[in-house]
């Protein structure tokens, strides 16, 4: 049985490729990052199963390692990430790796819900 090919979009030339699309999510997110230690508060404003963009004057480099737990009110996932992209004093976009087994599932959840909201809303 053979693998599935990766999905990449690309909405405008030069913009981030990703292996599946984005949905609008608002959530809280608290990053880690692995080599300073420092910790910093943001917001995620989208959010994929590989994936998310946090919002924040001070994004940290590309290339970053970084620990991100993100909360909603009833749940929270956490995950070994990477800084994929920065966007100066807007944001930056962060790659999840080895997402725990355990938090799958609310990710999943939390994506499902993402795309019936960004459907019922006609985007």
């Amino acid at each position: 049985m053979s693998e599935p090919e990766e999905v990449r979009v690309q909405a405008t030339p030069g913009a981030e490729r990703r292996r599946v699309p984005r949905f609008p999510f608002v959530a809280n997110a608290e990053i880690v990052d692995n080599n300073s230690k420092a910790r910093m508060n943001a917001r995620v404003s989208e959010l994929s199963l590989y994936g998310c963009y946090v919002n924040t004057i001070n994004p940290l480099p590309k290339g970053a390692s970084v620990f991100i737990k993100i909360f909603t009110a009833v749940d929270f996932i956490e995950a070994n990430a990477m800084v994929a992209y920065v966007h100066p004093n807007l944001g930056m976009g962060i790659t999840f790796f080895n997402v725990s087994a355990h938090f799958l599932p609310i990710l999943q959840v939390w994506l499902m819900r993402a795309m019936r909201e960004m459907k019922a809303n006609g985007e």
